[in-house]
């Protein structure tokens, strides 16, 4: 009888530890998602942490160092599931995507304040010196549009191109609008850094999961669930709170989303 309990109790054990999965997001993306104390926060890992909640999954969080290092993960299958990503053809190969975005993400582009009337247009981009982060993208016709037109410098951490963009080292960065400005007030860049007057396109953030994972049978709750929080408002509330928080703002709790 001890025998057959120490097998229940292993059982019980691994089935517990096969249910809890790795989870990881771009760490430079507020409101998105960004590392704090080694630890991906934000909208997205809010929300995919309560939504596999509720499917009885437990969800790590992992920074996993730079974005680039996050997507190489869920390819080789040492991570399940990427938060929030666009869905771009180059990430068809190893990604399956929700159909129902977590947001939307308008895409701006940033100049040094004292160039600004140069950028009227995006014709004006070509042959300048571009910001990105590795891993970056922004849509299949802008990134198509950067690698034919401009000069790429590459870094691994978001703020590498503010303090390059505030020097005038470089001469744009794409970037969502949302997440360009606070990152911009946060580091004191609001004087030196600006919002060009030109318009990109808008991408969508989507929850994206290994490819051919079991996890692939949960996206028609997944999707309806996403739908649910987007017309009660809870997304926008959580855009709120996490902006505030990115900004010092605010230290309220976590939202509890649970499901209807």
């Amino acid at each position: 009888m001890k025998y057959i309990a120490v097998l229940w109790l292993c059982g019980v054990f691994f089935s517990s530890q096969a249910r809890q999965l790795i989870a990881c997001g771009h760490p430079d993306y507020p409101p998105v998602s960004w590392a704090e104390k080694q630890r991906l926060v934000g909208v997205a890992p809010t929300v995919v942490r309560q939504l596999f909640k509720e499917l009885g999954y437990e969800i790590k969080l992992q920074a996993l160092g730079n974005w680039k290092r996050c997507l190489l993960e869920v390819s080789k299958g040492r991570a399940d599931i990427v938060v929030a990503a666009y869905h771009i053809k180059s990430r068809e190969p190893f990604l399956d995507f929700s159909t129902q975005p977590i947001m939307a993400d308008p895409i701006g582009i940033f100049v040094n304040s004292d160039k600004i009337d140069h950028y009227q247009s995006q014709v004006d981009l070509k042959g300048k010196t571009i910001g990105l982060l590795l891993g970056d993208s922004f849509g299949d016709q802008f990134d198509r549009f950067i690698k034919q037109h401009t000069k790429i410098e590459y870094v691994s951490q978001g703020q590498q191109n503010f303090e390059k963009l505030a020097l005038a080292r470089i001469d744009f960065m794409p970037i969502g609008i949302s997440t360009g400005a606070l990152q911009s007030q946060k580091l004191g860049y609001q004087q030196q850094i600006s919002l060009a007057p030109l318009t990109i396109n808008t991408e969508h953030y989507y929850l994206a999961l290994g490819r051919g994972s079991k996890l692939s049978q949960h996206l028609p709750y997944l999707n309806r669930r996403l739908g649910e929080l987007e017309a009660s408002g809870e997304i926008k509330r959580l855009i709120t709170q996490y902006s505030q928080r990115y900004l010092k703002l605010d230290h309220q709790p976590e939202v509890n989303i649970e499901a209807n």
